[in-house]
């Protein structure tokens, strides 16, 4: 993070040059949603436009979701966040663009320097604290606040990506039915699918802060489901964290959300701690020291100089009588062969017409109907249905036979479109939940769905509608994989002994629908708190 280059890539082949009139710059980096950019305003201000990932856009109930975030996220306004410019959920591909801060991410000043010292660690959390503030006031809970979402400006933090965060007053919806967020971040009402509110976040704050100070999440690293089962079940070890910051991060993490310290009770402990500086503003030695040196932002792309075409004026000299003449022999011979070619493509016409009449006399005589359906165009007419042979037909079936057997349909001219594939991101299955092909975001709170999960020695998933196949080639599973794999498959039962994260499993329903399930975590080593979360994609009617 020394210098531009750390901070700031170049633009790849795929990259646009433009959205939505933003010249774009510079990679900002890229995450679950999408990619982001520098970019800048008309008036020359740096803004990060992040673009919406392309499987993202096409599913309808995204742009909603997008649509709503979006609308909640222009309500708010505080000094620690980053605020929205503007933004398109409708775009092709939809698209958002908020201030650009700049400065590191509290995740990159760490890994940089280390462990913050306790005033900086004071300067952050009441910064964070104040930001929260202002995005509760406007009714959002953030859902995914973590070290990376941070950013250390010089004038204090700044809180970013609201990108999958929900307004709570305007939904209760969660991606994954039970957990959105980052694991080593999360709340215990997050990992076990409870309610989310405002007091989610500060349990995150407190997380957040004890990264600063120890350099490493608080409830370690690992599979998500350790990191989750701890968070859940034991006590934080406190015992690692400065002393003067054990008390407030306790508070933070208190296991009942309403224990825990309001975002106002933090700035004001926080106030306290500091004394005399906490008047000094929000920029001390020890806070720059945070940031490291300040990157260079890439000045706007400037706009493609247009080239104004000069006309080409060609002074030809008059012809003498000799090469009149012979100018006019060539234009004599160009009529002549369009003549000849025009010529030749009526008499093809013709023959085509006549040899098309032809078929379609072959057909009257064969017993083909001499006039078309409703349905059909003239040149379609021939019947698409075979007649049935007749008992002494078994030797004259084909097209060319005499004996009333079955002829030959043609092939339609308009091909069938190929089914579309809907995405559904992170689908949770538990002993109490199930998942429904007709709608698998909308999380089954009952085993009524068509996917369940069953533990009894060992796991399986179960379907009462479906037929599962599961995968042993390379990842990067398609419709067409699915449709071969499920030409044989494992029955409406499949042991989940023989998976884990990542492995693909192909679904078909009794409707037709096809699906492919990549499992994201499987956690099914403490059977009673088993659970699966995978990404589901569906290509409906494609059996």
């Amino acid at each position: 993070m020394n210098n531009a280059t750390e901070v700031f890539q170049p633009l790849q082949a795929d990259d646009p040059p433009v959205v939505a009139g933003y010249r774009l710059a510079a990679r900002l980096g890229a995450g679950g949603m999408g990619r982001v950019y520098l970019s800048h305003t008309q008036g020359g201000r740096p803004v990060a436009t992040k673009v919406v990932r392309p499987e993202l856009a096409d599913d309808p109930d995204f742009r909603r979701r997008f649509r709503r975030e979006v609308e909640a996220a222009r309500r708010v306004r505080g000094a620690y966040t980053a605020e929205l410019i503007d933004a398109d959920a409708d775009g092709v591909p939809p698209w958002l663009a908020t201030l650009y801060v700049p400065g590191p991410s509290l995740a990159e000043a760490v890994a940089r320097r280390g462990p913050l010292p306790v005033p900086a660690v004071l300067w952050l959390v009441a910064g964070v604290a104040e930001a929260l503030q202002a995005i509760h006031g406007a009714g959002i809970v953030h859902r995914d606040l973590k070290p990376s979402n941070v950013l250390l400006a010089a004038d204090g933090p700044r809180v970013i990506d609201f990108g999958i965060s929900l307004a709570a007053d305007l939904t209760s919806y969660t991606a994954t039915g039970s957990a959105v967020g980052t694991p080593q971040f999360m709340a215990p009402e997050q990992a076990t699918a409870g309610e989310v509110t405002a007091a989610t976040d500060i349990f995150a704050l407190g997380q957040t802060a004890a990264f600063a100070a120890l350099g490493e999440p608080l409830y370690g690293n690992g599979p998500a489901p350790t990191v989750l089962y701890r968070i859940v079940h034991e006590e934080p070890d406190l015992t690692r964290l400065p002393e003067p910051l054990r008390p407030l991060i306790a508070r933070c993490l208190a296991a009942a959300p309403g224990e825990r310290a309001t975002p106002a009770e933090i700035v004001e402990w926080c106030r306290q701690r500091l004394g005399a500086k906490a008047d000094a503003g929000a920029g001390p030695t020890v806070w720059r020291d945070v940031m490291g040196p300040e990157a260079t932002v890439p000045a706007p792309v400037p706009e493609p100089t247009r080239v104004q075409a000069v006309p080409l004026v060609v002074t030809r000299p008059q012809p003498t009588v000799p090469d009149a003449r012979r100018t006019g022999r060539r234009r004599t011979a160009l009529i002549t062969t369009a003549g000849v070619t025009a010529g030749a493509l009526v008499l093809t016409g013709f023959a085509w017409m006549i040899a098309d009449a032809g078929g379609r006399f072959r057909d009257w005589v064969a017993g083909a109907p001499t006039t078309p359906g409703a349905e059909e165009s003239p040149r379609s007419s021939v019947s698409s249905s075979a007649s049935a042979p007749t008992s002494g037909a078994g030797t004259g079936t084909g097209s060319s036979g005499t004996g009333g057997g079955a002829r030959e349909s043609r092939p339609s001219p308009t091909l069938s479109k190929s089914p579309q594939a809907t995405p559904y991101p992170l689908v949770w299955l538990d002993g109490k939940s199930s998942v429904s092909f007709k709608d698998p975001e909308d999380l089954r709170k009952d085993r009524k769905g068509d996917i369940r999960l069953v533990c009894g020695q060992t796991c399986a998933l179960e379907s009462d509608t479906s037929e599962f196949a599961l995968l042993y080639t390379k990842p990067g599973a398609t419709l067409d994989s699915c449709r071969l794999a499920l030409s044989d498959p494992e029955g409406r039962r499949l042991p989940l002994a023989a998976t884990a994260n990542g492995s693909e499993i192909c679904i078909k329903h009794s409707s037709g629908d096809i699906a492919l399930l990549v499992i994201q975590t499987k956690s099914t080593a403490y059977l009673p708190a088993a659970f699966v979360t995978a990404n589901m994609t569906i290509w409906r009617d494609a059996a």
